[in-house]
């Protein structure tokens, strides 16, 4: 082994890069968690967590800059340390049994929580009585639709993620007969008519209702409880030259139409659909309170579930601490709005199991090395 693999080795294997992993993690939670103050639980995620180094922008420029290392970073650096250290340093031997057991909960538990993040979707099915519906909304990630509604019995929709958006630039779909061009985009905006907003820059749009809305540019928020608002004006552009430009927003609400090419089309920016092959039915909400007080005491849903196959069709109940597990779904039972709109978390987390049986598996192993050394000294106190 050469002297410069063998001090990589080393390194890799240290202890001591142990505790200065763990010291820098735990400064990182201290910094997010003063940090959740501003940017709420979203923010601190993407900002501390779910990236290799924490940025900060340059006062009076705008530069980003690393600072700190992040949560992939550390995170990753902490498992290869662990990994490494458990395949250099242990030897399979019986009175090591739990200090092992608990180090691969831990990888374990590293592994579980690299997967979540890169994997994990959160959605929300939000139903009045009687409704029924086929996917679930995202909570904060927005796209374009382009819906060809000619044919009265389904649409093609084709759907332009948020972030290409904000790449700008100009897109090509091979189902579309035009051109979508993205003239300008504001991740977070509040809209108001222009005739209310005096010394209002020009329009961009030239059709649907833009013309006659103003874009008031707002900053990005990440607070759990708010949601931003983007706004974008979109060009469209056929062979025989620009079709008009529409602006559009969730704001809006109803999508904009046109007709173009013999076909009529649908313009929206609407949150995130992620589709189901099933059906949800809201058959009766119900909300309990406290005796003489708003405070909720419990909330539930009755819902029947409909495959597309028709191979399952069933009524569940969701309530508070009883989700419904499904094709790799969780419904939970978010929240509500009046006395008859239900709405429902739902989760498709791949590693969901992990983290508990990483914590068993870390309980075992402290379990199993406290018993090793308690009957070894029980055996020195009553040897001969």
């Amino acid at each position: 082994m050469s002297p410069i693999t063998r001090q990589f080795r080393d390194f890799l294997v240290s202890l001591r890069l142990t505790v200065v992993l763990l010291t820098l993690s735990i400064v990182l939670i201290f910094w997010a968690t003063l940090a959740q103050v501003k940017l709420g639980i979203w923010g601190v995620q993407e900002k501390f967590f779910h990236t290799f180094f924490v940025l900060e922008t340059i006062p009076g420029t705008g530069i980003p800059v690393p600072v700190f290392p992040g949560g992939y970073f550390l995170g990753g650096l902490l498992l290869l340390n662990l990994v490494a250290a458990h395949v250099y340093r242990f030897r399979l031997e019986w009175k090591k049994a739990g200090i092992q057991l608990t180090h691969l909960g831990l990888i374990l538990l590293l592994v579980g929580e690299l997967l979540t993040s890169l994997l994990q979707v959160e959605s929300n099915l939000r139903l009045d009585e009687g409704a029924t519906q086929h996917y679930s909304e995202s909570y904060r990630i927005n796209e374009l639709a382009i819906l060809d509604t000619t044919n009265p019995d389904y649409n093609e929709v084709v759907a332009i993620p948020e972030a290409v958006l904000a790449g700008g630039g100009v897109i090509q779909h091979p189902r579309l007969p035009f051109q979508v061009r993205i003239r300008d985009y504001y991740p977070n905006a509040s809209l108001q008519m222009r005739d209310q907003v005096p010394g209002a820059a020009p329009a961009l749009a030239t059709a649907g209702i833009g013309p006659r809305v103003a874009v008031l540019p707002l900053p990005p928020t990440y607070k759990q409880d708010e949601r931003n608002a983007p706004a974008a004006n979109i060009e469209f552009t056929g062979p025989e030259g620009p079709l008009g430009t529409w602006l559009v927003s969730p704001l809006l609400g109803m999508p904009q139409k046109f007709d173009y090419a013999g076909r009529t089309w649908e313009i929206t920016l609407r949150f995130r659909r992620y589709y189901h092959p099933f059906a949800v039915t809201l058959l009766k909400f119900t909300h309990e309170k406290y005796a003489g007080t708003d405070i909720p005491k419990n909330f539930a849903s009755r819902i029947r579930l409909k495959t597309d196959d028709n191979r399952q069709d069933r009524e569940v109940l969701i309530y508070m601490n009883n989700p419904l597990r499904y094709a790799g779904l969780t419904f939970y039972q978010a929240s509500f709005e009046g006395e008859h709109t239900s709405i429902l978390q739902v989760v498709r987390n791949p590693g969901w199991v992990l983290p508990y049986v990483s914590c068993i598996m870390m309980g075992l192993g402290l379990l199993v090395q406290f018993g090793l050394h308690l009957a070894g000294f029980f055996r020195q106190r009553t040897a001969p």
